[in-house]
C-alpha cells in the first residue's frame, strides 16, 4: 500500500479503479482496516466494477497506519481531517464518502467540515446512534487494556477484544481511539447536512440505532434496512452493495470531475 501524511502521522491507503471516474472514499470502522472492511467483503471490487475510482485508507491507530497512544489524536475532527488530506493527496476536488460504523461518524464530521469536497454521503452501520450515542463503550476500552481475554466479562468487550486479538491490533491505540472518537454531532449540527445521504443499517444491528430515525433528521436522506443482518454482517451484504451502487449512480453527476 501507498502512504500519505497528516497531523504528523503516516497513513496507508489504496487507490483503485478508473482514474478519471467519479471517486468514492471509503472510511472503515473501529478496530477494523481497509482490507477487513472494504477489500475482503467485496466493496472495492463492486465499486470499481461500477466505474468508480475507489480510495480507502487505514485510520490512525488501525491497520498499517501509525498508531498513536494519545487519546487526543482520535477526535472525530482530527480523523475527518485525514479524509480531507487523502483527497488532497490524490488531487480529488470532490468525492462521495462512504463510512461504516465509526467511519460513518467520521464521515459525518467530514461532511460538515468539508461540504463542497464531499457532496454525497453514505452512512453504513450507524443510524440514530450517530447523534444519540451507541451505549457505554468504556467496557470496551477496559477490555482492550485487560491482560487477556479471560479477564473480560462484558459481552461486547469480549467481542471487540477477541477481534483485536485476531487481527493482531495495537490494543492500546484502539483503547485510546474509543475514548475520544465516539463524540457525537448534535441534532442541530446534523440537520445542516444538506448533501444527499443514504443510511444503511442491519435489521438485527443492536449497536447502530434506527436508519429511518437518522434519515428523518436529515434534509435529503433515505434509509435502507439491510434485512436479517447484524452489525458485523451487514457490511458485506449483497443487497446493501446493490443499494449503495444504485444511490451513487443516481447522484453520479455530483461527483463527476
Amino acid at each position: 500500500m501507498a502512504d500519505f501524511h497528516n497531523g504528523g502521522f503516516r497513513l496507508s491507503y489504496i487507490d483503485e479503479g478508473a482514474r478519471e471516474g467519479p471517486a468514492v472514499v471509503l472510511v472503515h470502522g473501529f478496530a477494523s482496516s481497509l482490507r477487513v472492511n472494504w477489500v475482503d467483503p467485496g466493496w472495492v471490487a463492486a465499486l470499481t466494477a461500477a466505474g468508480y475510482r475507489v480510495a480507502a485508507f487505514d485510520h490512525r491507530g488501525h491497520g498499517e497506519s501509525d498508531k498513536p497512544h494519545d487519546p487526543a489524536a482520535y477526535t472525530p475532527e482530527a480523523m475527518a481531517s485525514d479524509v480531507a488530506a487523502l483527497a488532497d493527496h490524490l488531487g480529488l476536488p470532490c468525492a462521495a464518502l462512504f463510512g461504516y460504523s465509526m467511519g460513518a461518524r467520521v464521515s459525518a464530521f467530514a461532511g460538515l467540515a468539508y461540504r463542497e469536497r464531499f457532496p454525497l454521503l453514505v452512512f453504513g452501520g450507524l443510524g440514530l446512534g450517530l447523534v444519540d450515542g451507541v451505549g457505554d463503550w468504556d467496557p470496551i476500552a477496559a477490555a482492550l487494556r485487560a491482560p487477556s481475554l479471560d479477564d473480560v466479562s462484558d459481552e461486547r468487550g469480549r467481542m471487540f477484544r477477541a477481534f483485536a486479538d485476531r487481527t493482531r491490533s495495537d490494543r492500546t491505540a484502539l483503547a485510546a481511539c474509543i475514548e475520544t472518537s465516539r463524540k457525537e454531532p448534535t441534532r442541530a449540527e446534523i440537520a445542516t447536512l444538506r448533501q444527499p445521504v443514504l443510511v444503511g443499517v442491519g435489521t438485527r444491528d443492536d449497536i447502530a440505532g434506527s436508519a429511518a430515525g437518522l434519515a428523518d433528521l436529515l434534509p435529503n436522506a433515505e434509509a435502507f434496512d439491510v434485512a436479517n443482518r447484524d452489525h458485523m454482517l451487514a457490511v458485506g451484504d449483497r443487497t446493501f452493495k446493490s443499494r449503495v451502487v444504485e444511490f451513487l449512480d443516481r447522484h453520479r453527476a455530483m461527483i463527476a470531475r
